[in-house]
Protein backbone atom coordinates (compact mmCIF):
# COMPACT_ATOMS: atom_id res chain seq x y z
CA UNK A 1 0.00 0.00 0.00
CA UNK A 2 1.08 3.66 -0.65
CA UNK A 3 1.99 5.71 2.08
CA UNK A 4 -1.52 7.84 3.31
CA UNK A 5 1.11 10.56 5.06
CA UNK A 6 4.61 11.99 3.94
CA UNK A 7 5.57 13.05 7.47
CA UNK A 8 3.94 11.43 10.65
CA UNK A 9 5.00 12.88 14.12
CA UNK A 10 4.51 11.12 17.33
CA UNK A 11 4.31 12.90 19.98
CA UNK A 12 5.51 10.76 23.17
CA UNK A 13 6.92 7.07 22.93
CA UNK A 14 5.09 4.57 24.54
CA UNK A 15 3.15 1.29 23.75
CA UNK A 16 0.89 2.95 21.56
CA UNK A 17 2.91 5.01 19.18
CA UNK A 18 5.76 2.30 19.60
CA UNK A 19 3.01 0.00 17.97
CA UNK A 20 1.47 2.57 15.24
CA UNK A 21 5.07 2.90 14.16
CA UNK A 22 5.71 -0.92 13.71
CA UNK A 23 1.90 -0.85 12.18
CA UNK A 24 3.01 1.89 9.40
CA UNK A 25 6.13 0.52 9.08
CA UNK A 26 4.68 -3.07 8.51
CA UNK A 27 1.78 -1.49 5.74
CA UNK A 28 4.28 1.39 4.32
CA UNK A 29 1.74 3.98 5.16
CA UNK A 30 4.06 6.60 5.81
CA UNK A 31 6.71 8.44 4.32
CA UNK A 32 8.76 9.16 7.55
CA UNK A 33 8.03 8.60 10.95
CA UNK A 34 9.10 11.21 13.17
CA UNK A 35 8.91 11.10 16.97
CA UNK A 36 9.87 12.54 20.42
CA UNK A 37 9.27 12.10 24.04
CA UNK A 38 10.32 14.01 26.99
CA UNK A 39 12.75 11.57 29.04
CA UNK A 40 16.17 11.62 27.74
CA UNK A 41 16.28 7.80 28.23
CA UNK A 42 13.12 6.88 25.86
CA UNK A 43 14.31 9.04 23.37
CA UNK A 44 17.59 7.37 23.49
CA UNK A 45 16.03 3.72 23.97
CA UNK A 46 13.56 4.28 20.89
CA UNK A 47 17.28 5.92 18.77
CA UNK A 48 18.68 2.37 19.92
CA UNK A 49 16.18 0.01 18.94
CA UNK A 50 15.34 2.27 15.38
CA UNK A 51 12.09 2.75 16.74
CA UNK A 52 11.35 6.00 14.06
CA UNK A 53 13.30 6.78 11.18
CA UNK A 54 14.69 10.39 13.18
CA UNK A 55 14.61 11.15 16.75
CA UNK A 56 13.95 15.07 18.02
CA UNK A 57 14.82 16.44 21.55
CA UNK A 58 11.64 18.51 21.30
CA UNK A 59 7.94 18.61 19.63
CA UNK A 60 8.35 21.23 18.04
CA UNK A 61 11.41 19.33 15.65
CA UNK A 62 8.76 16.77 15.44
CA UNK A 63 6.23 18.39 14.05
CA UNK A 64 8.25 20.38 11.49
CA UNK A 65 6.45 19.43 7.91
CA UNK A 66 4.34 16.84 9.42
CA UNK A 67 0.77 16.12 7.45
CA UNK A 68 0.12 13.86 10.36
CA UNK A 69 1.12 14.78 14.39
CA UNK A 70 -0.30 11.84 17.05
CA UNK A 71 -0.50 12.86 20.90
CA UNK A 72 0.79 9.88 22.50
CA UNK A 73 1.15 11.37 26.16
CA UNK A 74 -1.07 11.22 29.20
CA UNK A 75 -4.54 12.88 29.50
CA UNK A 76 -3.48 15.46 31.88
CA UNK A 77 -0.35 16.75 29.47
CA UNK A 78 -2.05 17.01 26.35
CA UNK A 79 -3.22 20.76 26.88
CA UNK A 80 1.08 21.78 27.52
CA UNK A 81 1.73 20.09 24.26
CA UNK A 82 -0.57 20.95 21.78
CA UNK A 83 0.11 25.17 23.22
CA UNK A 84 3.53 24.09 22.17
CA UNK A 85 3.22 22.81 18.61
CA UNK A 86 -0.02 24.45 17.62
CA UNK A 87 1.70 27.79 16.02
CA UNK A 88 4.53 25.05 14.52
CA UNK A 89 2.04 22.80 12.57
CA UNK A 90 1.83 23.05 8.99
CA UNK A 91 -1.50 24.37 6.73
CA UNK A 92 -3.73 21.31 6.11
CA UNK A 93 -2.11 18.79 8.85
CA UNK A 94 -4.50 16.33 10.86
CA UNK A 95 -4.09 16.48 14.76
CA UNK A 96 -4.83 13.37 16.42
CA UNK A 97 -4.23 11.64 19.73
CA UNK A 98 -4.93 8.16 21.40
CA UNK A 99 -5.96 9.27 24.81
CA UNK A 100 -8.85 7.48 26.64
CA UNK A 101 -10.81 10.29 27.61
CA UNK A 102 -11.96 12.36 24.95
CA UNK A 103 -14.12 15.39 26.17
CA UNK A 104 -11.28 16.75 28.36
CA UNK A 105 -8.77 16.22 25.38
CA UNK A 106 -11.09 18.36 23.18
CA UNK A 107 -11.45 20.86 25.61
CA UNK A 108 -7.32 20.85 25.88
CA UNK A 109 -5.90 20.42 22.57
CA UNK A 110 -8.69 22.15 20.62
CA UNK A 111 -8.34 25.78 21.45
CA UNK A 112 -4.63 25.48 20.24
CA UNK A 113 -5.15 24.02 16.77
CA UNK A 114 -4.81 26.87 14.11
CA UNK A 115 -7.47 27.21 11.52
CA UNK A 116 -6.74 24.94 8.45
CA UNK A 117 -5.28 22.46 10.98
CA UNK A 118 -7.52 19.27 11.40
CA UNK A 119 -8.07 18.12 14.76
CA UNK A 120 -9.57 14.65 14.66
CA UNK A 121 -9.45 12.53 18.30
CA UNK A 122 -9.14 9.01 18.59
CA UNK A 123 -8.67 6.36 20.69
CA UNK A 124 -7.65 2.62 20.01
CA UNK A 125 -9.31 0.68 22.34
CA UNK A 126 -6.08 -2.02 22.50
CA UNK A 127 -3.19 -2.35 24.91
CA UNK A 128 -1.09 -3.92 27.64
CA UNK A 129 0.09 -3.83 30.51
CA UNK A 130 3.55 -2.84 29.61
CA UNK A 131 4.82 0.56 28.80
CA UNK A 132 7.96 2.18 27.43
CA UNK A 133 9.24 2.30 23.08
CA UNK A 134 10.06 -1.66 24.13
CA UNK A 135 6.71 -2.27 24.52
CA UNK A 136 5.36 -1.72 20.83
CA UNK A 137 4.31 -4.43 18.14
CA UNK A 138 3.12 -3.97 14.96
CA UNK A 139 -0.06 -6.79 15.74
CA UNK A 140 -1.32 -4.84 18.80
CA UNK A 141 -3.86 -3.33 16.84
CA UNK A 142 -5.21 -5.78 14.66
CA UNK A 143 -9.14 -6.43 14.97
CA UNK A 144 -9.21 -4.13 17.71
CA UNK A 145 -11.15 -1.18 17.67
CA UNK A 146 -10.31 2.59 17.10
CA UNK A 147 -13.21 5.39 18.05
CA UNK A 148 -12.50 8.78 16.62
CA UNK A 149 -14.63 11.79 18.29
CA UNK A 150 -14.58 14.45 15.68
CA UNK A 151 -16.06 17.36 16.46
CA UNK A 152 -19.04 18.81 14.36
CA UNK A 153 -17.88 20.38 10.77
CA UNK A 154 -14.27 18.46 11.31
CA UNK A 155 -13.19 18.24 7.41
CA UNK A 156 -14.55 15.22 6.42
CA UNK A 157 -11.44 13.91 3.73
CA UNK A 158 -9.62 14.31 6.99
CA UNK A 159 -11.64 12.29 9.15
CA UNK A 160 -11.56 9.59 6.26
CA UNK A 161 -7.42 9.88 5.48
CA UNK A 162 -7.20 9.04 9.26
CA UNK A 163 -9.51 6.32 9.36
CA UNK A 164 -7.78 4.64 6.58
CA UNK A 165 -4.50 4.79 8.32
CA UNK A 166 -5.94 2.97 11.64
CA UNK A 167 -7.85 0.50 8.82
CA UNK A 168 -4.31 0.09 7.36
CA UNK A 169 -2.72 -1.20 10.58
CA UNK A 170 -5.42 -3.67 10.93
CA UNK A 171 -8.10 -1.88 13.46
CA UNK A 172 -11.88 -1.66 13.03
CA UNK A 173 -12.78 2.00 12.94
CA UNK A 174 -15.83 3.76 14.47
CA UNK A 175 -17.06 7.46 14.83
CA UNK A 176 -18.74 8.30 18.45
CA UNK A 177 -19.96 11.32 19.67
CA UNK A 178 -17.09 11.95 22.82
CA UNK A 179 -19.24 12.42 25.76
CA UNK A 180 -20.71 9.23 25.02
CA UNK A 181 -17.36 7.66 24.12
CA UNK A 182 -16.45 8.75 27.74
CA UNK A 183 -19.39 7.24 29.00
CA UNK A 184 -18.53 4.25 27.44
CA UNK A 185 -15.19 3.46 28.25
CA UNK A 186 -16.33 4.30 31.96
CA UNK A 187 -18.33 1.01 31.92
CA UNK A 188 -15.82 -0.89 30.39
CA UNK A 189 -12.51 0.46 31.18
CA UNK A 190 -11.79 3.15 33.72
CA UNK A 191 -14.11 1.59 36.26
CA UNK A 192 -12.82 -1.72 35.49
CA UNK A 193 -9.26 -0.67 36.30
CA UNK A 194 -10.21 1.45 39.43
CA UNK A 195 -11.91 -2.37 41.18
CA UNK A 196 -8.26 -4.22 40.05
CA UNK A 197 -6.58 -1.08 41.96
CA UNK A 198 -8.76 -1.46 44.87
CA UNK A 199 -8.98 -5.39 44.94
CA UNK A 200 -4.90 -5.94 44.68
CA UNK A 201 -4.46 -3.08 47.53
CA UNK A 202 -7.13 -4.94 49.70
CA UNK A 203 -4.75 -7.69 49.02
CA UNK A 204 -2.25 -5.91 50.41
CA UNK A 205 -3.90 -4.59 53.14
CA UNK A 206 -5.71 -7.42 54.53
CA UNK A 207 -2.29 -8.55 57.03
CA UNK A 208 -4.44 -11.88 57.95
CA UNK A 209 -3.23 -12.81 54.34
CA UNK A 210 0.25 -13.06 54.06
CA UNK A 211 1.97 -11.04 50.87
CA UNK A 212 3.35 -14.79 50.16
CA UNK A 213 0.11 -16.61 49.87
CA UNK A 214 -1.35 -13.75 47.45
CA UNK A 215 1.84 -14.22 45.28
CA UNK A 216 1.02 -18.45 45.54
CA UNK A 217 -1.91 -19.20 45.72
CA UNK A 218 -3.16 -16.39 43.45
CA UNK A 219 -6.02 -17.89 41.04
CA UNK A 220 -6.96 -16.48 37.87
CA UNK A 221 -9.21 -13.61 38.69
CA UNK A 222 -6.64 -12.17 41.15
CA UNK A 223 -3.97 -12.80 38.74
CA UNK A 224 -5.78 -10.99 36.09
CA UNK A 225 -6.30 -8.17 38.43
CA UNK A 226 -2.97 -7.63 39.05
CA UNK A 227 -2.20 -7.49 35.33
CA UNK A 228 -4.33 -4.49 34.88
CA UNK A 229 -3.46 -2.98 38.48
CA UNK A 230 0.30 -3.34 36.52
CA UNK A 231 -0.74 -0.64 33.80
CA UNK A 232 0.71 2.60 34.06
CA UNK A 233 0.14 4.83 37.10
CA UNK A 234 0.70 8.47 35.49
CA UNK A 235 -1.99 7.19 32.76
CA UNK A 236 -4.44 6.03 34.58
CA UNK A 237 -4.38 9.09 37.70
CA UNK A 238 -5.06 11.55 34.88
CA UNK A 239 -7.54 9.09 33.22
CA UNK A 240 -9.95 9.56 36.49
CA UNK A 241 -9.27 13.54 36.91
CA UNK A 242 -10.22 14.09 33.64
CA UNK A 243 -13.39 11.48 33.14
CA UNK A 244 -14.12 12.28 36.75
CA UNK A 245 -18.35 12.78 35.94
CA UNK A 246 -18.71 9.84 34.20
CA UNK A 247 -16.62 7.79 36.43
CA UNK A 248 -18.13 8.56 39.32
CA UNK A 249 -21.54 7.45 37.81
CA UNK A 250 -20.43 4.26 36.77
CA UNK A 251 -18.37 3.66 40.24
CA UNK A 252 -21.95 4.92 42.03
CA UNK A 253 -24.20 2.34 39.50
CA UNK A 254 -21.20 -0.54 40.37
CA UNK A 255 -21.28 -0.12 44.40
CA UNK A 256 -25.36 0.12 43.81
CA UNK A 257 -24.77 -3.64 42.69
CA UNK A 258 -22.12 -4.70 45.13
CA UNK A 259 -24.44 -4.02 48.02
CA UNK A 260 -28.09 -6.13 46.29
CA UNK A 261 -25.32 -8.46 46.09
CA UNK A 262 -24.02 -8.32 49.30
CA UNK A 263 -27.43 -8.62 50.83
CA UNK A 264 -28.17 -11.70 48.47
CA UNK A 265 -25.09 -13.25 49.95
CA UNK A 266 -26.23 -12.22 53.56
CA UNK A 267 -29.68 -13.66 52.78
CA UNK A 268 -28.95 -16.71 51.36
CA UNK A 269 -30.74 -15.98 47.93
CA UNK A 270 -29.30 -18.18 45.64
CA UNK A 271 -32.07 -17.68 43.31
CA UNK A 272 -31.18 -14.04 42.69
CA UNK A 273 -26.97 -14.94 43.04
CA UNK A 274 -27.78 -17.26 40.23
CA UNK A 275 -30.04 -15.15 38.11
CA UNK A 276 -27.32 -12.37 38.22
CA UNK A 277 -24.46 -14.45 37.34
CA UNK A 278 -26.01 -15.90 34.38
CA UNK A 279 -27.21 -12.42 33.00
CA UNK A 280 -23.35 -11.43 33.13
CA UNK A 281 -22.31 -14.58 31.51
CA UNK A 282 -24.31 -13.45 28.28
CA UNK A 283 -21.93 -10.39 28.36
CA UNK A 284 -18.97 -12.73 28.34
CA UNK A 285 -20.37 -14.45 25.33
CA UNK A 286 -20.71 -11.75 23.47
CA UNK A 287 -17.38 -10.45 23.55
CA UNK A 288 -15.98 -13.87 22.17
CA UNK A 289 -19.03 -13.48 19.20
CA UNK A 290 -17.04 -10.14 18.32
CA UNK A 291 -13.88 -11.41 18.58
CA UNK A 292 -12.54 -9.17 21.32
CA UNK A 293 -10.82 -11.98 22.89
CA UNK A 294 -10.69 -15.97 22.69
CA UNK A 295 -12.55 -18.89 24.42
CA UNK A 296 -9.56 -21.10 24.46
CA UNK A 297 -9.12 -22.83 27.54
CA UNK A 298 -7.35 -20.64 30.55
CA UNK A 299 -7.83 -17.67 28.32
CA UNK A 300 -5.38 -19.22 25.22
CA UNK A 301 -2.43 -18.64 27.93
CA UNK A 302 -0.83 -21.51 26.70
CA UNK A 303 -0.03 -19.87 23.98
CA UNK A 304 1.49 -16.37 25.18
CA UNK A 305 -0.65 -13.49 23.86
CA UNK A 306 0.42 -10.32 23.98
CA UNK A 307 -2.53 -8.10 23.48
CA UNK A 308 -5.08 -7.43 25.64
CA UNK A 309 -8.23 -4.92 25.99
CA UNK A 310 -6.81 -1.57 26.19
CA UNK A 311 -7.88 2.27 28.11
Amino acid sequence: MSALYNRVALIGLGLIAGSMAHAMRRGGLAGEIVGTARSPETRSVAAEIGLCDRITETAAEAVAGADLIVLCVPPGAMGAVAAEIGPLLAPGATVTDVGSVKRDVIAQVGPHIPAGVHFVPGHPLAGTEHSGPRAGFAELFDNRYVLLTPEPGTDAAAIARLRALWEACGARVEEMDADHHDLVLAVTSHTPHLIAYTMVGVADDLRRVTDSEVIKYSAAGFRDFTRIAASDPTMWRDVFLTNKDATLEILGRFTEELFALQRAIRRGDGDHLHAYFTRTRAIRRGIIEAGQDTDAPDFGRSKPKREVPGA
